[in-house]
């Protein structure tokens, strides 16, 4: 007998092998953001990006930037709940 594999799982493992994965990550990140952090901060977020369990979060406005470094560790508790899954161990604003 042969172990199968579904190709819901074969694709899971692909993915966390790839590099994609972190594309993914970061599209259902961006998904969520407004409902996670609220309109403002959404709408003054450039971008969002995550690279290896670490959120890239970019902004311009400097106000922002400092609430953002005193929520990192409310950031990583709302993302990770509503991903289902340890995705980020860091933010990283910039």
């Amino acid at each position: 007998m042969s172990d199968s594999m579904s190709l819901g799982d074969a694709l899971k493992m692909y993915l966390n092998q790839s590099r994609i994965k972190y594309s993914i990550q970061s599209l259902q990140i961006e998904d969520h953001w407004e409902k996670l952090m609220g309109p403002t901060i959404s709408k003054y977020t450039d971008k969002i990006e995550i690279r290896k369990g670490t959120l890239f979060i970019y902004t311009t406005v400097a106000p922002l930037k400092n609430e953002l470094v005193f929520q990192k560790d409310l950031i990583v508790q709302r993302i990770n709940e509503s991903m289902g899954e340890e995705m980020v161990k860091e933010v990283v604003i910039v």
